[in-house]
């Protein structure tokens, strides 16, 4: 009987850590993606005209031009402040955050909002980029949607702000 516990110990225990783990890759994407960033632009591509966009369900996407974000690699959390505008809500957001690896395809940050005590403010849902670039300076996300029934693509470009 004891033999069967332990059996079942390990395996359980091993597909517990295997589960949790982080890719190679990931691990190497979180370290670069840790500290301050500044969004420097947002565009669009596949659309002729200009365009007037909310982003993350937060705010329109000329207060998100400039905003800065923090990520915290040790435990996964971070935060965002947009632009200094009259139209925007300086408050700093509160994010949870990881990178998704997936072999053959850009890797994805995803994040989800929480508060300030770490807990979820979003019913568990969240958003998802793909990371195009990241070096240490430069980092380009994007995300595909749709604009009356046509697939457009949302460009954000940051750079590294090694100010405390």
């Amino acid at each position: 009987m004891h033999l069967r516990k332990l059996v079942f110990l390990v395996l359980f225990t091993t597909g517990l850590v295997t589960s949790c783990s982080v890719s190679k890759t990931a691990r190497k994407d979180r370290s670069v993606l840790s500290g301050n960033w500044i969004l420097n632009n947002v565009s669009y591509q596949g659309g002729q005209g200009k365009f007037k966009s909310v982003l993350f369900n937060d705010s329109d996407a000329t207060c998100f031009e400039g905003s800065t974000w923090f990520f915290r690699n040790n435990n996964s959390t971070g935060s965002y402040m947009l632009g200094n505008y009259s139209n925007c809500d300086g408050a700093e957001r509160f994010i949870r955050w990881s990178v998704v690896d997936r072999p053959g395809m850009a890797s994805q940050l995803q994040f989800k909002f929480i508060d300030e005590k770490y807990k979820d403010i979003s019913g568990g849902l969240g958003y998802r980029l793909d990371i195009e670039q990241l070096t240490d300076q430069q980092l380009r996300m994007t995300s595909k949607v749709t604009v009356e029934g046509q697939p457009m693509t949302v460009v954000y470009e940051f750079t590294k702000n090694d100010l405390p």
